[in-house]
């Protein structure tokens, strides 16, 4: 028993002795005759990359940079205003104000020859430090503020759906291509369409001003007449994200969108996303509060909204309300102005008519630091690489 024992440990030890490679009894490789290899230089860590800029207006972002740095609080708040063109008794005071721009009516055109168009424009150029937008709704059949006029065109531009009837995209793009023309050639810088909203139902208020078919062709309809206009040399806007759909008049009352959001995903959005891709330069965002994104904000007023397209879109031009003077705004019961709501959602330009009441109210919120300079300044050098795109500012 005790040799027995004897032996079992004797294995035991033998078998946990390890063999280095060349003990090994089964190797008939000699021992290695080489030289040890030099130790590998250390790799030098690389030096951090700067984010490639992919914004719309990047290459003007010192231009505009250089001139933020120069400008008073006064004007800042100024350029953040796309106003109603005033009345002449008015138009001398909202130009001391700087405003970003004009959008102009049809009663600003009304019964004016070509030059005293063009001269009215270069006045309120000649008298603004800051060159301004000029911005008008030349959609086409039932929105029409420059043709509406016999003496600055032969005839009304036709609808999108009647010109899609007459010849299909091409007769589109003509179109866009010659209503640029003619906009470029008053002096105007900026025609807030086309509209990108998805109605296929004649009973809904927006019906007539869209294109009248499914998501994917209006979105081919949004691609070509931003294309058209972004070659013509004048910017565009689409509208009325995040997309109308069969909700009433906002300029009448509140509007109440209950659609689930899964609806604008796979519908709504399709055709903004296009014109985006496409190289838009500014989307208009609509008052109606649209339940399934936020529940007590206008879209207008709404940073979910807004976020939405910076963030899930990645758009980097230019986020506009609509008129804030609109009843479906004009009757809201909030705690801070409309004003001061729209640029903490992330608005860069405001549409108002009530310029001096809306400048004073954003003026006195940034000075009692209810709006950080930060915010400001981030829309206003987004507008200021705007006008240098354009090529309006040297």
């Amino acid at each position: 028993m005790k040799k027995l024992i004897l032996f079992i440990i004797l294995i035991y030890l033998t078998g946990c002795t390890a063999l280095a490679p060349n003990d090994n009894p089964n190797n008939n490789n000699p021992p290695s005759t080489e030289e040890p290899s030099e130790p590998e230089e250390p790799i030098e860590p690389s030096e951090p990359q700067e984010p490639i800029d992919t914004s719309i207006f990047h290459e003007y972002k010192n231009q505009a940079m250089n001139t933020l740095e120069d400008m008073t609080l006064e004007e800042k708040i100024g350029q953040l205003f796309l106003v109603r063109c005033p009345r002449a008794e008015q138009l001398d005071f909202f130009l001391s104000m700087k405003p970003g721009g004009f959008i102009m009516f049809g009663i600003d055109f009304a019964e004016k020859t070509k030059e005293q168009v063009i001269g009215d424009i270069k006045y309120y150029q000649d008298n603004s430090d800051i060159p301004m937008i000029i911005g008008v709704d030349e959609e086409g059949g039932t929105v029409v503020r420059v043709s509406s006029n016999s003496l600055l065109s032969k005839e009304r531009f036709k609808s999108p759906q009647e010109l899609y009837t007459i010849g299909g995209l091409d007769e589109i793009k003509r179109d866009s291509r010659e209503k640029s023309k003619l906009l470029l050639s008053l002096g105007v810088n900026l025609n807030l369409a086309p509209v990108a909203d998805v109605s296929v139902n004649e009973s809904d208020f927006i019906f007539q001003r869209a294109f009248g078919k499914p998501a994917a062709e209006t979105a081919e309809y949004v691609k070509t007449v931003v294309e058209a206009m972004r070659d013509a040399g004048i910017s565009s806007t689409l509208k009325h994200f995040p997309g109308y759909g069969n909700n009433i008049d906002t300029h009448t009352g509140s509007s109440y969108d209950t659609r689930p959001y899964e609806q604008f995903v796979y519908n709504d959005f399709i055709p903004f996303k296009a014109g985006i891709e496409s190289g838009t330069e500014s989307i208009l965002v609509s008052h109606n509060v649209v339940e399934d994104i936020d529940s007590e904000y206008p879209a207008s007023l709404s940073k979910k909204t807004i976020d939405i397209l910076r963030n899930d879109f990645n758009f980097t031009g230019i986020v506009m309300t609509d008129d804030l003077s609109m009843a479906a705004i004009s009757e809201l019961q909030t705690d801070l102005p409309a004003e001061i709501l729209a640029v903490l959602a992330g608005n860069d330009m405001l549409i108002v008519t009530d310029f001096e009441y809306s400048y004073k109210t954003l003026l006195n919120a940034a000075k009692a630091g209810n709006i950080s300079i930060e915010r400001i300044d981030e829309s206003v050098l987004r507008i200021l690489e705007w006008k240098y795109y354009m090529h309006i500012m040297n």
